[in-house]
């Protein structure tokens, strides 16, 4: 029968461990640390502006004067349902201080962009994307769902008594082994 001994779980969990703390840290910089700058992340959830916006993106939007906004920027807005849409900018109307957008992916029957319907009011603008991540929108998307934080908080706690139950057995395991040699009470914990 093999064994693995301590020594070796431990220091594979202890990669383990760093790895995951790592990805841990990645994420929450790139959910919620950003805000930190003034950016605010968004899920793409459809492929209106393909190839620009992937759908499952992760969209930074920076908020901005509407004065700053020209024709050709991308701009994220909000819809009168609360819906926010992430279309370009062809037209600028100053004198009813609106835009006039169209999603870049939206072709008509006749080969060109089709226009959104509806003007967007200057006050519905939320902002400027300045950086996209491909796929991190599905992971945004999901751990933000009831289900993802149920699961999420649910590793978390196994973690963490994973790694407390670790540290326990280093501890006894080393207190066994200082017995037998008549050595002190030295512990040693999984690094």
């Amino acid at each position: 029968m093999t064994t693995i001994s301590h020594r070796k779980l431990c220091r594979g969990g202890g990669a383990l461990t760093s790895l995951l703390i790592a990805a841990g840290l990645v994420l929450l910089v790139a959910f919620a640390g950003v805000r930190l700058v003034g950016l605010t992340p968004y899920a793409v959830l459809s492929g209106s502006m393909e190839p620009e916006y992937p759908v499952g993106s992760l969209v930074y939007v920076k908020a901005v004067d509407p004065l700053d906004v020209e024709v050709g920027d991308a701009i994220t807005f909000s819809l009168p349902s609360g819906t926010l849409v992430t279309h370009q900018v062809y037209q600028i109307d100053a004198e009813s201080r609106a835009f006039r957008t169209q999603g870049i992916a939206n072709i008509a029957s006749d080969g060109s962009i089709s226009p959104d319907a509806a003007p967007v009011p200057y006050e519905n603008l939320v902002g400027k994307p300045v950086a996209c991540i491909p796929y991190l929108g599905y992971i945004n998307k999901f751990l933000t769902s009831p289900l993802g934080l149920v699961i999420a908080g649910t590793a978390i706690a196994v973690f963490i008594i994973a790694s407390i139950a670790a540290g326990k057995l280093a501890a006894l395991d080393s207190g066994q082994a200082a017995s037998h040699r008549g050595g002190g009470g030295k512990h040693s914990r999984c690094a």
